[in-house]
């Protein structure tokens, strides 16, 4: 016949028993986590870098930020001459104005220098039509602001007569808020100078 202290005594068996399993149970799920996590980190730092040419060490989030970056630097600053030398006497107006959205003032100063020199008065008084062929552009994107240089060849036709130019041009970009649909980039020219222009073909067309 059991007693009431045999009974005690097989609750408290039977306690220690659940008692001790949670707990090797929780040291056991501990070590695992553990495990998963030395072996995730290792595999982690073996394939979260790059190394660049000089042989610094680069995450591969900074890399893919930075091409995508590359990416739309090279994008905005085609968009930019584009509007601004891609123009007519039926364009140059709206050109002209998306181009501004893509820079600050030193991109205004030079409009406004052009147009006191009479470039637009001619484009309309002759309709003459400047139209782009090509835009090649290098853009450091190591540290902001980022200094880019443009090589521009475009050609404006007079009629009978088509001249071919080069022109460079240098600048800055920073990052602004983006501005949809004007500034889609989130980039801002800044220090814009017209470096060197030089004419390059000359076309004529003869008739018979």
């Amino acid at each position: 016949m059991k007693t009431s202290y045999k009974n005690i005594y097989d609750i408290l068996k039977l306690n220690r028993f659940i008692v001790l399993t949670f707990v090797i149970g929780a040291v056991l799920t501990c070590i695992v986590s553990v495990l998963m996590v030395i072996k995730l980190h290792k595999e982690t730092v073996g394939s979260a870098f790059v190394v660049n040419s000089d042989g610094s060490v680069i995450p591969l989030k900074l890399v893919s930020q930075r091409e995508n970056l590359n990416v739309e630097a090279l994008a905005h600053l085609e968009l930019f001459h584009r509007y601004f030398y891609n123009i007519d006497a039926s364009n140059y107006e709206s050109n002209l104005e998306k181009a501004l959205w893509l820079g600050n003032s030193s991109v205004d100063a030079l409009y406004r220098q052009k147009k006191v020199d009479g470039v637009y008065n001619r484009l309309l008084q002759y309709s003459l039509v400047q139209k782009v062929l090509s835009i090649e552009s290098k853009v450091d994107i190591q540290h902001e602001p980022y200094k880019f240089e443009t090589r521009t060849v475009f050609e404006i036709n007079r009629g009978s007569v088509t001249d071919t130019y080069e022109l460079f041009t240098t600048g800055s970009l920073i990052k602004v808020d983006r501005n949809f649909p004007n500034n889609t980039h989130g980039l801002l020219i800044t220090d814009f100078f017209e470096k060197t222009l030089k004419k390059i073909r000359t076309d004529e067309s003869r008739k018979e």
